[in-house]
């Protein structure tokens, strides 16, 4: 007893893989010998456009926008404690594009947490940074959906949640400028 799912045009969906699109509409293709009913999905931010049997929507993955009860839940996620661990960055980067590739907002609410780079920490690798911001791009767009704001706002929101700093200059100390001064007059 599985309930069906409608999707209407103009709905917004999330697909696990590409993140948040907008039905376009369906249309009706032959394939092999055989009619299908196809969903067309535009993912405007990759854009790119889907097709999907509507027979097989519900087992590829495609669902609605999350609730907000639900995304409150990602965003307490997002706002907890991040769990260092100490495996291979390899092994941790298959378990992160697995969770972000899941479609799941807490999932993706996980790895945006368990990668946001602190001051106190170092420098992150660059493919740390890049599956940040993938993270945080997929999360942003279903949370800007939700919201019915624009992405560059649901992000600022999310690291406003997430106490992340950005970046001030005026905290240069005098000291550090000193040190620079000195560096500099060795060399002329």
């Amino acid at each position: 007893m599985t309930k069906k799912v409608e999707f209407r045009v103009e709905d917004f969906v999330v697909y696990p893989t590409h993140g948040v699109g907008q039905i376009l509409g369906t249309e009706t293709q032959e394939i092999a010998g055989t009619e299908l009913d196809l969903l067309v999905i535009n993912f405007a931010h990759d854009r790119m456009t889907l097709r999907i049997p509507v027979g097989k929507a519900e087992t590829s993955g495609l669902r609605r926008l999350s609730s907000r009860k639900q995304m409150d839940l990602a965003l307490v996620k997002l706002e907890g404690r991040a769990r260092i661990r100490r495996t291979m960055w390899s092994r941790r980067a298959q378990e992160y594009e697995s969770k972000i590739n899941s479609g799941d907002p807490i999932s993706i609410a996980e790895v945006v947490r368990d990668l946001r780079r602190n001051s106190t920490q170092s420098e992150q690798s660059y493919s740390e940074r890049q599956m940040y911001q993938a993270a945080l791009d997929r999360l942003a767009r279903e949370f800007a959906a939700i919201e019915k704001i624009d992405e560059e706002t649901a992000i600022l929101r999310l690291e406003k949640l997430m106490h992340v700093e950005q970046p001030n200059i005026e905290n240069v100390s005098n000291d550090d400028e000193d040190n620079n001064i000195e560096n500099q007059e060795g060399f002329e």
